[in-house]
């Protein structure tokens, strides 16, 4: 099942190139419409957005294409990726369609789904939709035609459904938080569930114009967030990245979190109230010390390919519920059917004031292991595995490590680069070995 326009996380891409252009995102419309026309004789479909500009373009584009196969639009405006998911559930429509290019630059910005459940789509349904869109159009007639309206009540619904995903006993009075949206799409919906929650909320990264989403900002560029928090005696910050699914954790000290630990202190709160974890899904870069760690208190981790989307495809084959990224993407499959960065930051938060103390006191004794990531640009197409030299310079490594460490060798999925990684308790180590490792990859 080639994909032509669709890779791992919807359609993405630079605004003005193929094929973020309101022409193909019109036939696209037109396309996801006529592909649930074959199951619903009248879908209706949820539509949101971050703040970048070209959202404006590509609303319109989708709504006409969608208008035009006989399928009703629903508009949030600027909405997180999870509310979309959660909006779409909650009011049993058909799809969720997120416009949005999460962590990039405001030059790029794409498009991807939800399904009625609030869940992604699989391989099968996007491969029915790029065939329709190489197919002729069918437009409905005048009478068939669908309409749009906008939601007015789209942020209340969702600040609403974040602060139920946590107990009812649970208040953050006393917490003065510094909150980061990255400008994006929880600027207006993020600052209110810490308020309402009683937190004492300051904010940097919350006045989008358009053209500032994750701009020195944000869960990807979290200096800012660090800066913030010291400068103003908070807490905690929290930072989210431009459509809100994602998260990163700074105290009062300055020290950031990352994905991995954040799951970590999740799994903690589970196992100290005595609720089971039958395991935990990471992914091919999670920290090896999380892994001896969750191990040590009898949970397995299972290793995912890089992306939430492998993430949560295995926890559902698995029937799991807690899984994630360093990078911050963290599921609770009990809380949402998808990452939420919102939701993600209350559940560490809840654990902290279980646990009383700080962050840093529930982490207490886990400390992640240096990972040195070289990329090494190699003949396209070709298998690392075809590299003799790197192969054998590769088990020498995994020897010497000794269970104290690890290699990984994955080759980019988007640029003839291959990502020669080498994790180790020392820090001198893992950078030695990776870059002989990256020697005989770049020579083999």
């Amino acid at each position: 099942m080639t994909r032509k326009h669709f890779g791992t996380d919807g359609i993405r891409g630079e605004v003005g190139r193929s094929p973020i252009t309101p022409d193909f995102m019109l036939r696209l419309g037109h396309a996801v419409g006529r592909v649930l026309r074959q199951s619903s004789s009248r879908p209706v479909v949820l539509i949101g957005k971050d703040t970048r500009i070209s959202g404006y373009m590509i609303e319109s584009s989708l709504e006409a294409g969608l208008a035009s196969a006989g399928v009703d639009t629903l508009l949030t405006g600027p909405l997180p990726t999870p509310g979309v998911a959660y909006l779409t559930r909650a009011l049993r429509l058909d799809l969720g369609v997120v416009i949005s290019a999460s962590h990039n630059p405001f030059q790029d910005n794409g498009v991807k789904f939800f399904s009625a459940r609030g869940e992604k789509l699989p391989d099968e349904w996007e491969v029915a939709v790029e065939r329709a869109i190489d197919e002729p159009p069918h437009w409905v007639d005048a009478a068939s035609l669908g309409r749009a309206r906008r939601i007015d009540d789209a942020r209340g619904r969702y600040v609403e459904f974040c602060k139920s995903t946590i107990g009812n006993d649970l208040t953050l009075r006393g917490l003065k938080l510094v909150v980061d949206a990255a400008h994006g799409a929880a600027y207006h919906v993020a600052p209110d569930v810490f308020h309402e929650l009683g937190a004492e909320v300051s904010t940097i990264g919350c006045a989008p114009d358009g053209l500032n989403i994750n701009q020195g900002c944000g869960a990807t560029s979290p200096q800012a967030l660090v800066d913030a928090v010291r400068q103003r005696g908070a807490d905690y910050g929290v930072a989210l990245d431009g459509d809100a699914d994602r998260l990163q954790i700074a105290d009062h000290d300055g020290r950031l979190y990352n994905g991995d630990e954040l799951l970590y202190a999740m799994v903690l709160d589970r196992l100290e109230l005595g609720q089971p974890v039958a395991g935990v899904v990471g992914t091919l870069m999670t920290n090896l010390a999380v892994e001896q760690a969750l191990k040590a208190r009898g949970v397995e981790l299972v290793r995912a390919k890089v992306g939430d989307r492998y993430v949560l495809e295995e926890l559902n084959a698995r029937g799991w519920l807690l899984g994630g990224e360093g990078s911050g993407h963290l599921l609770a499959l009990d809380k949402h059917t998808t990452g939420d960065g919102i939701v993600s930051a209350l559940q560490v938060l809840q654990a902290v004031g279980r646990h009383g103390g700080r962050l840093a006191d529930l982490l207490q004794g886990l400390e992640l292991f240096p990972q040195e990531m070289i990329n090494v640009r190699v003949a396209a197409q070709r298998d690392w595995r075809q590299n003799a030299r790197l192969v054998r310079e590769a088990e020498s490594v995994e020897t010497e490590l000794r269970g104290s460490g690890r290699v990984l060798i994955r080759a980019s999925g988007t640029e003839p680069v291959l990502r020669v990684m080498v994790e180790a308790r020392d820090g001198n180590v893992a950078r030695t070995q990776a870059q002989r490792l990256a020697l005989a990859a770049s020579t083999g």
